[in-house]
């Protein structure tokens, strides 16, 4: 395949003639020209934005099953395309992404039954076929997916999250609850220990050492 070739050609900016203007040949991109830039600011533009080289890309994988397709006018559709979702209307990548999804399925069956010939004789062609076609019938399932998110998008809940504005109050009730529960248990030992010393039997007196008691009167000598 002949490679495309990239000219700058700004048709906006030729003089006005009489002649028409030149054939499309497919493989030279034309680029009308934009009021207030430069011939090398609207192809750098092309490019960053990915549509020259995706144009280039897709005109040339096409090539060899629908034939030659311009590569200005790829770069127009795409364009084009691009400006629709802009807009939000996603009409065409839907009609993509329901057709990849169709033609991946489609792939799975022709694989799935390759797989089922070679399944008495050719154990490993069967295994081989037999991935495959999973693996088209996983990205199939995936495409249908992403189709599904796109029509019916996911409803995102959020918790909602209280912000104070000014100053805050703290609360410091907890704390002396919590003192007071772990002084609670000395408190009550307090009180046992004074139960338990009150309500102690007697002792009995020891003789070791016994009770004083009152001494009695005495005579004693009476002063001279």
């Amino acid at each position: 395949m002949t490679k495309p070739k990239l000219t700058r050609k700004p048709l906006g900016a030729l003089p006005l003639q009489t002649t028409a203007a030149p054939a499309d040949d497919g493989k030279t991109l034309r680029v009308t020209s934009e009021p207030g830039k430069t011939e090398a600011r609207q192809f750098a533009d092309l490019v960053s934005r990915g549509i020259a080289t995706n144009g280039i890309t897709a005109a040339a994988f096409t090539g060899n099953q629908l034939g030659a397709v311009s590569i200005t006018e790829m770069v127009a559709s795409l364009q084009d395309a691009g400006e629709a979702v802009n807009r939000g209307d996603l009409s065409n990548a839907e009609r993509v992404l329901n057709a990849q999804a169709l033609t991946l399925n489609a792939m799975f069956s022709e694989l799935a039954r390759r797989a089922a010939i070679n399944m008495g004789e050719h154990l490993g062609a069967a295994e081989t076929y037999m991935r495959l076609a999973l693996k088209a019938q996983s990205q199939s399932r995936a495409t249908f997916e992403t189709l599904a998110a796109i029509k019916n998008p996911p409803v995102v809940f959020a918790k909602q999250m209280n912000v104070a504005n000014g100053p805050q109050q703290v609360n410091n009730t907890a704390a002396p609850r919590t003192l007071e529960k772990q002084t609670a248990p000395n408190k009550l030992s307090g009180k046992m220990n004074e139960l338990r010393q009150n309500t102690r039997a007697p002792q009995a007196t020891s003789r070791a050492h016994p009770r004083l008691e009152p001494v009695e009167e005495v005579n004693r000598a009476e002063d001279a």
